[in-house]
């Protein structure tokens, strides 16, 4: 219905689905237990990355050959990789900070941060749907990363289901460490949110990064889930940061995992396409074969080749519709109990709630 997981690649496109799942969460585990394993994952990994970036930035821009044809300028050098990377890397030392107790991480006036920094990231990703309207309504238009995407009124119900959505976090300062030293607790952001951010953050990926979808807007969404849900109750934020940031590096290296190439090809046969490209690699294919070949660049829009828009449209409305039902339960909620959903917990009476307080060391 989503995706072309069907035919000779499905076994390894389904395979490989699970591996990046496993892989996630085991990495989280391995992050989130220890200090050590927090420190190399956040800080050490992110030093060497960033000067692996910075000479890649100074040899391209020199044309040295090894940087100009490196997969990460070609395939993952526009603004919102990076942005979402050190936004995302930000908020996992900021987690680490609160959890840890570590210099302003024990002020109750840094306790809003976690809110701070996930709205600059849902901020971030609901820039990108509104450019992605902009750029190319009812249209196939070419992005920074080389990819196609088209435009329309899905673009539009996304980005208001994010605005909606940051304003479903609640209790911003009801933020703790946790008695064991492993997380951060958010009690009150329980099931409801993890549920409303999902619909809305797969949306995001399934408009804004079609060609990756697959894998960071399935797999990245279930490895915090899945652990929240299961053994770490109140974790989920902090879950969500530690995967993203872990995902966003290894992307950012090898874009070569998950890439479709601009005449159609793929690297590994466990890429995978969303419906929107109608005869998948051929659709890619005509795009590029319309709008010049390679000599098409950064904004150029094509309305000639059929586009499948259908399930961006329902996944994009069902992510507005949630959102909103979930803004206006707490509103509702807070007027009945009068209370400022935003300074104090909402769903103080479901289980989720009452299991994460359990294990968070409230000062």
């Amino acid at each position: 219905m989503f995706f072309q997981v069907y035919g000779a690649n499905a076994l390894t496109q389904w395979g490989m689905l699970l591996v990046v799942l496993a892989g996630l969460i085991l990495w989280n585990e391995f992050a989130r237990r220890t200090k050590m394993g927090g420190a190399i994952t956040f800080f050490v990994i992110p030093v060497l990355l960033t000067a692996y970036f910075v000479a890649i930035a100074i040899g391209a821009r020199n044309g040295a050959e090894w940087a100009v044809n490196n997969q990460t300028h070609i395939y993952m050098n526009g603004w919102f990789h990076y942005a979402k990377l050190y936004a995302a890397l930000t908020g996992c030392i900021g987690f680490m900070m609160i959890k840890y107790k570590w210099g302003i991480g024990a002020k109750r006036w840094f306790k809003p941060f976690p809110f701070v920094i996930v709205a600059i990231n849902i901020l971030i990703a609901v820039v990108s749907d509104f450019e992605s309207a902009v750029m190319g309504w009812n249209k196939w238009w070419l992005s920074s990363e080389g990819v196609w995407l088209f435009g329309g009124w899905h673009n539009v119900f996304n980005g208001l289901a994010g605005l909606f959505n940051i304003f479903c976090m609640t209790a911003w300062w009801n933020v703790y460490s946790s008695k064991d030293k492993k997380d951060m607790i958010w009690a009150d952001m329980t099931w409801v949110y993890i549920l409303v951010y999902d619909i809305w953050n797969f949306a995001y990926t399934y408009n804004c990064l079609p060609t990756h979808s697959w894998y960071c807007g399935i797999a990245l969404l279930l490895a915090p889930t899945v652990a929240a849900l299961l053994w770490n109750r109140g974790g989920w934020i902090q879950n969500r940061a530690n995967t993203l940031a872990i995902w966003c590096m290894f992307a950012q290296v090898f874009p070569l995992f998950q890439e479709t190439f601009k005449d159609g090809r793929q690297w590994f046969s466990w890429a995978v396409l969303p419906v929107q490209y109608p005869d998948g690699i051929e659709t890619v294919k005509q795009l590029y074969a319309v709008a010049g070949g390679e000599a098409a660049t950064v904004g150029t829009t094509v309305d000639t080749v059929a586009a499948n828009p259908t399930m961006m449209t329902v996944i994009s409305a069902l992510a507005l519709a949630t959102n909103v039902i979930a803004f206006a339960y707490i509103i509702c909620t807070a007027k009945k109990r009068h209370i400022n959903p935003y300074k104090e917990d909402v769903f103080v009476g479901q289980k989720y709630y009452k299991d994460a307080m359990a294990r968070a060391d409230v000062d």
